[in-house]
């Protein structure tokens, strides 16, 4: 595994997140508080796109079932909202993220 460009810094603003692809993989990185996380950008339920979803603080919900994820972490916090159904839901691969200058690097 090596570190990679997948953008620049100036494209993450704080407390937010936005999806890059590099290597055949969507990576949604995110900036909370000044400092970079790397997660999976696809839920690991229905392959939602988690750029799409809802950021408050360190959570990401997924646009189509609800599951929540802490973007730190890459741990699922709960899983799809539907009735009747309590459904597990996978942890979120987390990848290591490094700042080089106005560079973000991240561990592929």
């Amino acid at each position: 595994m090596e570190f990679v460009k997948i953008g620049s810094v100036a494209e993450v603003e704080s407390d937010s997140m936005k999806k890059f692809e590099i290597q055949e993989k969507e990576i949604l990185v995110s900036n909370i508080g000044g400092k970079y996380y790397a997660v999976n950008n696809r839920c690991p339920h229905r392959k939602g796109d988690l750029s799409k979803g809802e950021l408050e603080g360190n959570i990401v919900t997924c646009p189509k079932h609800k599951s929540k994820f802490d973007i730190t972490t890459g741990k699922a916090i709960s899983g799809p909202k539907i009735p009747i159904l309590k459904i597990k839901v996978n942890d979120l691969e987390k990848y290591e993220v490094k700042v080089d200058g106005e560079d973000l690097l991240v561990k592929i």
